[in-house]
């Protein structure tokens, strides 16, 4: 250990130069001191073994706290080896005894220089203390050198008086040994393990805490090499050196600051989770908190606090917690407090810290280690908790909450609610098996009727996505004739039971059979999402328009809406007017039904609002959101991966991308909706590979699956488009005729331009030559005029090369180019490639595209120079009387043609020029 030899060397000069004053017949005090462990007895030990070497007589005597009772304790150990002095209290006077040992002292001095050792003086009995401070008194005028050593450490019992606290500064020399420095204990560390790593050698340097002693030990039990991080616990230690210092330390520093010191350790066990965010710890007064646990002075807690930091057995945290500096710290504090202790101990810091006004968050920490708390206060404080983890993303810390919760008293009704809230957070955790048995448990609780609706419903939404869609709706059903007196239940369970049959075929054509059949019977039977549900399932059959549709969904919205059944109505309605490319207004719709849902409790309507969410991006053709978060792992595809899959394919990842396709055996795919759409985007890669064979499978399988469901219209996925498009590659024009006319057929009946512009494109390119090229120039006509997305492009890509092969070379490089330039402002990569790659067909010049600072439209430019200003988004939105998301889409489009991640490159990046011509703009070929 560097520090101690340093130490060591500088004690041996300040003894050396106070012994050769001792052999002139001027002795003097040397007062070594330090906190328990810094090393004061190895320095006393060294330096009278020096000391006896160089011919001097050492006297040595050790104190302890055993014998503080017995006078004359310390000096009977300096004299034990006389007969005469055996017993040198035995005369009962106190001062007599005194004086014989210094004539005995005189009598050695006059001999040879003497020096005399006391470790641990502070532990010295009354009269010994009293004798050694008269003596030292006696030490300038004779050859005798009385070394001792003291603990000089901060602890929550005041101490008493120091051995010099009386003696004039002129008879003591002082020395101090400080705690080590962060880099001397890495020194230490690295000397004993010169290939640990960076983090594990400031693992051991928090763990010591600047305590020599308590470093040397952790290093010893370290040195078999079988710990490649250090331990958390102390049992993992071995033989167990680390623990041992820690409670040496604690027994040295006294009752007072051991009490002090387990008690915050107990605290800190409560406090190994951060707290969410807004959990405003502060507010918590450690010092007082601890005193009033403890039983001891705030005043003095308050001080050791200081006093333990500025040593580094201290540390606070991001909170702004005092902690130890390591959780092996704290095991070893803990070491023999019992179990009961530390649970009562948790118990009262909770109630404390609720009457401060902690955070609840923070309160129920402390109880989830503590026995249940039969107090009308608990279950709130656990509810409100997890309520707060739950907004701040923290989904296990919630679960953790409400299973605690689940401990204390309830009626039968609290307990339903509380396990279907419960099951509901736990169907959310990743690789958590237990929703299922939770929410099953909730079921057969007999509550109230509207709480074991929520329960069924609960279940049947866990049950459907985890691919059980039959046994969900079962569950559904089950509940139906015990509710005859409710009718407004089984409507609910009914609109669920539609919902959650999206998943699978055959369950799908019987749900919506059945609810067609009652419409028919008895409309006015039918709520109005339930209306809005046959509307829904027309559109994906192909039968009706998007006008249609659209107004009949507004009728319905403008009805009286019942708040059970507003999410099944809200959601239909979004996810029509998505289809019916009403982007906004089905954002709204979205946005509306998510702010009535309980993130709580489980819901068929809050995986599907979200899922349109995240179409109405796709349909924005918003590439850098879809990509911003990869989806969360999961056994099979969903909507998030087929769009993630999509995207990676539309901006030049393909690698990415069959990465991504690769991580899923569809053959094995439980049969959804989600399965049909992730089909159709890796027939997408697929064709954008090349592998046109392989995508043709993809597409016609999608559609197979499509039409089992009754889902005919390409509002959903254009696979007959793609498919023909397949077919064309492959040279097979009759097969892709045959699909694009039908797609037309179908598109015409929803007429949108988008389903109609695809579905003419397509068709265009099957029927060839002067036709072809008129169906075509309809499709880019009709596309202009509507949002300008990828199917512009890919139209206006179309009608390019049929220019081309009619010979209008010239048009056909127009339009070409706009249709690069367009791919380019979307982010396009795959378009615009095709886009450089006919126009290279056509002849010309190899078309590069524009990036840079001139490659920004007026707004983008507008946009990211108020961006670079230091505007944030929402000042932009406001100046600039723009929705919010638009300055967000400008800002991406602009990061991503600038080469840059983000506005802190804006400025720099804004002042440079083009990095080459773009393809709107740039000259005609020669």
């Amino acid at each position: 250990m560097s520090r101690p030899a340093c130490a060591l060397r500088e004690a041996a000069r300040l003894l050396a130069t106070t012994i050769e004053r001792a052999r002139a017949g001027t002795g003097r005090l040397v007062l070594l001191r330090g906190a328990t462990g810094t090393g004061r007895t190895t320095v006393l030990e060294t330096a009278a073994e020096d000391a006896a070497a160089h011919g001097m007589r050492v006297l040595r005597a050790r104190c302890s706290a055993g014998d503080s009772a017995i006078p004359f304790a310390t000096v009977q150990q300096l004299f034990c080896h006389l007969a005469e002095f055996a017993d040198p209290a035995g005369d009962g006077e106190e001062r007599a005894t005194g004086r014989r040992l210094r004539r005995v002292l005189r009598g050695y001095a006059e001999q040879a220089p003497l020096l005399i050792t006391v470790d641990d003086v502070h532990l010295a009995d009354p009269a010994s203390r009293r004798w050694l401070v008269e003596t030292a008194r006696l030490m300038d005028r004779l050859p005798i050198v009385l070394a001792a050593t003291e603990r000089s450490q901060y602890d929550v019992d005041p101490p008493a008086q120091g051995l010099a606290h009386s003696l004039s500064p002129a008879l003591v020399t002082s020395y101090t040994l400080n705690p080590l420095s962060d880099n001397a204990a890495g020194t230490a560390v690295r000397s004993a393990f010169p290939d640990a790593d960076e983090s594990w050698v400031k693992d051991c340097v928090r763990a010591g805490a600047g305590n020599p002693l308590l470093l040397r030990a952790l290093l010893d039990d370290l040195s078999d090499g079988s710990h490649p991080v250090v331990p958390d616990t102390s049992a993992a230690l071995y033989p167990g050196a680390f623990p041992a210092a820690v409670q040496w330390w604690l027994d040295c520093a006294g009752p007072g600051t051991a009490e002090v010191a387990r008690t915050l350790a107990i605290l800190d066990e409560g406090w190994c989770h951060g707290p969410t965010p807004g959990a405003e710890f502060p507010a918590l007064h450690l010092p007082a908190l601890l005193a009033q646990l403890s039983g001891a002075d705030p005043a003095r807690v308050a001080g050791w606090i200081t006093a333990m930091t500025g040593f580094g057995l201290l540390r606070p945290d991001g909170p702004g917690r005092t902690r130890y500096a390591h959780p092996l710290l704290r095991d070893g504090m803990l070491t023999g407090v019992p179990a009961a202790r530390r649970r009562v101990v948790h118990r009262t810091t909770a109630e404390m810290m609720l009457q401060r006004g902690v955070s609840s968050e923070i309160v129920a920490r402390q109880l989830l280690l503590t026995d249940v708390v039969d107090a009308p206060w608990a279950l709130p404080v656990l509810q409100d908790a997890a309520s707060l983890a739950l907004r701040a993303g923290q989904i296990e810390d919630a679960v953790a909450f409400l299973r605690r919760a689940l401990d204390q008293p309830l009626s039968d009704e609290g307990r339903q609610r509380l396990l279907t809230e419960l099951g509901s957070l736990e169907y959310a955790v990743p690789g958590s098996s237990a929703a299922i048995l939770t929410l099953t448990e909730a079921l057969r609780l007999p509550g109230p009727p509207q709480e074991r609706v929520r329960a069924a419903v609960a279940l049947g939404t866990a049950l459907t996505g985890r691919g059980r869609t039959r046994a969900g709706v079962e569950v559904l059903r089950s509940l139906y004739d015990g509710l005859d007196d409710r009718p407004d239940l089984v409507r609910i369970l009914r609109q669920a039971f539609l919902q959650l049959s999206d998943k699978e075929a055959l369950v799908r054509h019987e749900a919506y059979k059945l609810l067609a059949e009652g419409a028919e019977r008895a409309p006015e039977s039918i709520s109005t999402a339930g209306h809005a549900f046959l509307v829904k399932y027309a559109v994906t059959a192909g039968l009706s328009s998007a006008k249609e549709a659209t107004l009949r969904l507004r009728g319905l919205l403008a009805e009286p809406a019942d708040p059970l059944s507003e999410p099944y109505l809200l959601g239909s309605a979004a996810a029509v007017a998505q289809w019916a490319d009403e982007l906004d207004e089905a954002e709204r719709l979205v946005e509306r039904g998510l702010a009535g849902q309980r993130p709580d409790v489980l819901h068929p309507m809050h995986e599907a609002l979200l899922n349109t969410q995240l179409d109405i991006v796709a349909a924005r053709a918003d590439y850098p959101r879809l990509l911003a978060d990869p989806p969360p792992a999961a056994a099979a595809p969903t909507n998030a991966h087929a769009h993630t899959l999509t995207a990676l394919v539309e901006t030049g990842r393909i690698a990415e991308a069959e990465r991504l396709a690769a991580a899923f055996d569809l053959r094995t795919a439980p049969e959804s909706w989600e399965l049909n759409r992730f089909l159709y985007a890796r027939g997408e890669l697929r064709a954008a590979s090349g592998d046109m064979v392989g995508a043709l499978h993809d597409f016609l399988e999608c559609g197979r699956r499509q039409s089992a469901r009754e889902m005919f219209s390409p509002v959903v996925t254009p696979w007959r488009t793609s498919a023909a498009e397949c077919h064309l590659a492959l040279g097979v024009p009759r097969e892709a005729l045959d699909l694009a006319e039908e797609e037309l057929r179908l598109a015409r009946v929803w007429n949108t331009p988008r389903t109609v512009g695809r579905a003419l494109r397509v068709l265009g390119s099957a029927t060839g030559g002067r036709r072809g090229l008129h169906l075509a120039q309809e499709a880019a006509r009709m596309l202009r005029g509507g949002p300008a997305g990828p199917e512009r492009v890919a139209a206006l890509l179309a009608l390019g090369r049929q220019l081309t092969a009619s010979g209008e070379s010239s048009r056909a490089r127009d339009i070409l180019r706009e249709a690069a330039g367009l791919a380019e402002h979307l982010g396009a990569i795959r378009l615009r490639d095709l886009a450089e790659e006919a126009l290279r067909a056509g002849g010309a010049r190899r078309p590069a595209t524009r990036t840079g600072a001139a490659s920004l439209t007026d707004s983008e430019r507008r946009i990211a120079e108020l961006a670079a200003g230091g505007r944030t988004n929402a000042e932009i939105a406001d100046l600039l009387h723009l929705a919010r998301r638009t300055v967000e889409t400008h800002l991406t489009h602009s990061y991503r043609k600038l080469g840059i991640h983000g506005r802190s490159a804006l400025s720099t990046a804004l002042t440079g020029g083009d990095t080459a011509p773009g393809p709107a703009t740039s000259g005609r070929d020669t």
